[in-house]
């Protein structure tokens, strides 16, 4: 009798374990809070091709919840958006049409609005500087401007008072990067590295230009690409600021010469 009462017992008790095992080891899914529901909505915007709801979405989102807890993914999201809205031929309340005139040249137009030929040649699908008398020109109006912070390695593209984007870079190190506003003079796609009794060309591994060069009205300063972008976010240059290639190459695309770049301690 005792026996079978101990064992009837040690069979209920290993039951109640194996439930409360199962229990425990079932993960509980936390509800969607109102701000994860309004960035599933802004991601479907965006997926739907709606870039300029989409947009409004995200700056809302980042406005009213700085301190959710993916704001850093939802900031990138939307520099994402302003990149797609500026290489596109979505009109904008940034852009206006031009309609190509008798006379009129794509290198004349650009020089007109102060915007790149790799700017308007990509938001209007050309595929050469050919323009013909009648076409239809989207194109981006407010001035860009950059504003670099030496301690946090950040490079801001500004248009007009609207942020574009965001990168990480790489500053002077011991202080070299000199601060105050400046402007892009000269700009060189795969530049040649005039080193100290040496001339790199290109495509040597030891250019650390990279692939492209934006230099400044103080001599020997810059933004260029890199051979070295585990580098990047640090304080290791002679005094330019570093960037990723493929992002270097992106803003070369938007910035014309003349830009104004401040730069800040």
């Amino acid at each position: 009798m005792k026996k079978t009462a101990w064992m009837s017992f040690i069979l209920v008790f290993g039951l109640l374990l194996t439930g409360c095992g199962q229990a425990v080891g079932k993960a509980v899914k936390a509800p969607a809070t109102p701000v994860d529901e309004a960035v599933k909505q802004a991601q479907t915007l965006s997926s739907e091709g709606k870039l300029l709801d989409a947009k409004a979405a995200y700056e809302k989102l980042t406005e009213a919840s700085p301190d959710y807890k993916n704001i850093e993914q939802v900031q990138k999201e939307l520099y994402d958006i302003n990149m797609k809205l500026l290489f596109s031929d979505v009109p904008t309340p940034q852009t206006v049409i031009h309609e190509v005139r008798v006379g009129d040249t794509l290198g004349k137009i650009c020089k007109q609005y102060n915007v790149t030929m790799d700017l308007v040649k990509e938001s209007n699908g050309l595929k050469n500087d050919v323009v013909r008398i009648g076409q239809k020109l989207r194109i981006w109006t407010p001035k860009f401007t950059v504003h670099v912070n030496k301690s946090q390695n950040t490079l801001m593209l500004k248009s007009g008072e609207d942020v574009i984007k965001v990168y990480n870079v790489s500053t002077g190190s011991n202080n070299s990067t000199p601060v105050g506003v400046f402007k892009i003079t000269t700009k060189l796609e795969n530049p040649v590295w005039f080193k100290a009794g040496a001339v790199i060309p290109p495509e040597s591994p030891d250019n650390v230009l990279g692939t492209r060069w934006m230099g400044f009205d103080k001599e020997g300063y810059g933004i260029h690409g890199t051979v070295a972008p585990d580098k990047i976010g640090q304080q290791v240059t002679a005094g330019c600021i570093r960037m990723r290639n493929e992002e270097v190459e992106e803003l070369y695309k938007i910035l014309p010469r003349g830009t104004e770049v401040t730069i800040v301690d």
